[in-house]
């Protein structure tokens, strides 16, 4: 491997190091995101249970103890539990809103990461040619196929090795994306179903 970094020349490590830094975006976030993901249905059946017994307090405690999404908007509704049900909406809605973006943090460099390397193999190809024509011009008409040998391997190893990092990447795009998107799903559902639970229960919750 190093072999072939110094083979590469200057746009080899510059690959490297996309590569490095697009790993360590993917599994910081997919360590974020497996966090994230709670069981929904769980968490809301264990959180109706102490909301029966009037304990909105605990029922908050709960929630802030938990990670993700979901269980932030489900205390913003509860922080608004004695207002009308168009301000606890209101307050999910707002919770949703810096939610996402936090999901989506670094997603975008990671998809940039992804879209540059190829480019970048190309560009360390046109510099290998340019470097085996400037080779041609010196030694004209005397060169011979092993002097351009180095660069005409330079300029293969630079656009293989760009898209060799950009298939991975884009599929570990995709698949933080999918997680994403099933985070998105369960905030939805958790949202309308609390919601739903705050309207019916509205008597026994006014108590605490």
């Amino acid at each position: 491997m190093y072999e072939n970094l110094m083979q590469g020349g200057p746009v080899m490590w510059v690959l490297f190091g996309v590569s490095l830094l697009a790993l360590s975006i993917f599994l910081n976030k997919l360590f974020e995101l497996h966090r994230a993901q709670i069981n929904t249905n769980d968490f809301l059946t264990g959180l109706y249970n102490v909301l029966r017994r009037g304990n909105t307090v605990e029922a908050v405690s709960n929630c802030e103890d938990t990670p993700g999404p979901v269980a932030q908007l489900v205390r913003a509704a509860l922080l608004k539990v004695d207002e009308p049900p168009v301000e606890i909406a209101k307050a999910i809605q707002q919770a949703g809103i810096s939610e996402i973006p936090r999901l989506e943090h670094r997603l975008n460099l990671l998809a940039t990461l992804g879209k540059i390397a190829p480019m970048l193999g190309l560009l360390g190809t046109v510099l290998s040619m340019m470097g085996a024509l400037q080779e041609m011009h010196v030694q004209a008409p005397l060169a011979h196929s092993g002097d351009l040998a180095q660069h005409l391997w330079q300029a293969l190893l630079t656009t293989a090795t760009g898209l060799a990092i950009a298939m991975p990447i884009y599929a570990a795009y995709n698949l933080l994306v999918s997680r994403i998107e099933s985070l998105v799903m369960d905030m939805e559902f958790a949202a309308s179903d609390v919601l739903a639970f705050l309207q019916a229960n509205r008597k026994i919750l006014s108590k605490d």
